[in-house]
Parts: C-alpha cells; sequence; structure tokens
C-alpha cells in the first residue's frame, strides 16, 4: 500500500466561533475555549486524511505562541509540532516527502474587506505583503512555500474571505467556510459539530485529490510594507534587501525556502522596534 503523507498547518482566527482579539489572546479567559474549538476542528481534519487513506499526520500549531492545541485531546494517530519560533513558522515540519498540506483555521490577509480577523502574520507590523507583484496573506506565502517543496494545499478552512482568497490563488482547493463575516469581529458561524462534519468530509477529498502545488516563476520578489517607517528601517538591515518607499523594502530570490527565511527575518527585525 503506498504511503500518503499529510501535513496540516493549523491557526486560531479561522475557527467557527472565533471572531475576537481576545479570544485568541492566551492572557484572556476566552482563550481557553477558543483552543478547544480549535482543536476539534484539527481532529476533524486528522479524521478526515486517515478516512482516505492517509498514513501519516503531522499537525503544525500556527498560531501566536503556536502552543494553542491541546495534545492530549489530539487525535492519537497524528504528531504534533509545537512552540515558537520555528524556522519556518506556521509551515515547520513540511518537507519534499509530504503528498499535500491542509490549512486549517485560516484567516484573510490584511485589509480585506469582510474578512474575520483579518491581517498577515503580523496586525502591529504588516500592512501588506506581495509575491512577484501580487498581494498575499498567510494562504499565498504558506502555500508557495509548500510549492517549492512539490507539495499542493488540498484544503483551506476558514471564512468566507479566506475561502474566496484561496480559490482565486491555488488549484483550487478543497475549501470549507465555516463562517461568514459581517464585520471584522463578528460572524456568522457554524455550529462547531457541522464544522467539524465538513471539514472532515472535506479533508478526505483532499487527500484523495490532493491537487497541484502553487510554483512561483523564478526568480522570485517579496515586498513588505510595513505599518511604519521604523520598522521598515529595521527590515532593510538585511543584506539583499531593498529600500523602495518610506514604509516598503522588497527581496528577490530564486529559491522560495530562502525568501521565506528572509521574509521571517525582515517581520523580525520590524517588530523589534514594536
Amino acid at each position: 500500500m503506498t504511503s500518503v503523507k499529510v501535513f496540516i498547518s493549523a491557526d486560531l482566527e479561522g475557527i467557527s466561533g472565533v471572531v475576537a482579539g481576545l479570544q485568541t489572546d492566551d492572557n484572556e479567559k476566552e482563550f481557553e475555549r477558543a483552543r478547544r474549538l480549535m482543536t476539534g476542528e484539527v481532529n476533524a481534519a486528522i479524521s478526515g486524511a486517515f478516512g482516505a487513506g492517509a498514513s501519516e499526520v503531522l499537525v503544525n500549531d500556527s498560531h501566536g505562541s503556536m502552543r494553542n492545541i491541546l495534545i492530549e485531546d489530539l487525535d492519537v494517530r497524528a504528531e504534533l509540532v509545537t512552540g515558537s519560533p520555528k524556522p519556518y513558522s506556521m509551515m515547520e515540519g513540511l518537507d519534499e516527502s509530504f503528498d499535500v498540506a491542509l490549512f486549517i483555521g485560516y484567516h484573510a490577509q490584511a485589509g480585506s474587506p469582510l474578512g474575520t480577523l483579518n491581517h498577515t502574520y503580523s496586525g502591529r507590523h504588516v500592512f501588506q505583503i506581495k509575491l512577484n507583484g501580487q498581494p498575499v496573506g498567510e494562504v499565498g506565502l504558506n502555500a508557495a512555500l509548500a510549492g517549492a517543496l512539490g507539495v499542493p494545499v488540498g484544503l483551506v478552512t476558514g471564512d468566507q474571505a479566506v475561502v474566496e482568497e484561496a480559490q482565486r490563488l491555488l488549484a483550487p482547493p478543497a475549501v470549507v467556510a465555516v463562517k461568514t463575516a459581517v464585520a471584522r469581529s463578528a460572524a456568522r458561524c457554524l455550529p462547531p459539530a457541522v464544522a467539524r462534519q465538513r471539514i472532515e468530509a472535506a479533508a478526505s477529498e483532499a487527500v484523495r485529490r490532493r491537487g497541484t502545488p502553487f510554483r512561483l516563476e523564478p526568480p522570485i520578489t517579496a515586498e513588505l510594507t510595513c505599518m511604519r517607517t521604523d520598522q521598515a528601517d529595521m527590515a532593510e538591515l538585511i543584506p539583499g534587501v531593498e529600500r523602495v518607499d518610506g514604509r516598503t523594502v522588497r527581496y528577490q530570490h530564486e529559491d522560495m525556502r530562502t525568501l521565506f527565511k528572509v521574509w521571517r527575518a525582515m517581520l523580525a527585525l520590524a517588530a523589534y522596534v514594536g
């Protein structure tokens, strides 16, 4: 029997029932409930993957401190990458041996209209990021890294805005909209049990279908527009990074894996000044 390896990257803002920043902050009382909801949707994806013949599932916790998923409640057939910082952040653990990646609980990019808790990696530091001139969010950035490794993104779940973003950008993948935003901090949500049923079915479909990797034509250019000029001042310190304007820096490379690490370094330096 052929081995089928599945990678799951799981965020929190795109989980049904999660609509406010306080729910995503591990210092707040609502966080414990949100992380249980997150673990439930991840388990649904794991169940769907194994139901479609997966032989191995690796889950990467991809929100904030990256210590959100309750490992004691995680499906025992999967393994978990937890903690932060990690070299490949939301995509840590992925390599060329995987057959498909599933993005669970994702959110739309910064500035998206009617996107629940929309941002791109950091709401305090990133105004916009472009790859080869196209604005992208976490779906695009992470799918491009997966594509460089030859791994397709088979499923994206979250609100209607991130689902539409994924459908425009990718092959298209299977999608599940677990909620519909009515404002940045309000949404019409599916009951958790219904969301999990739909995610399980879509994960099975994604593992069977897999899809086509999202590959960018090299050389690949990343443009980061920061919220403030001093953040761009810091990002510009990296050798090879050039200044475009007051808040924007640019970096180009043939290899998406290298570019992804430089993007992570730019963001870390931008965050240094707050």
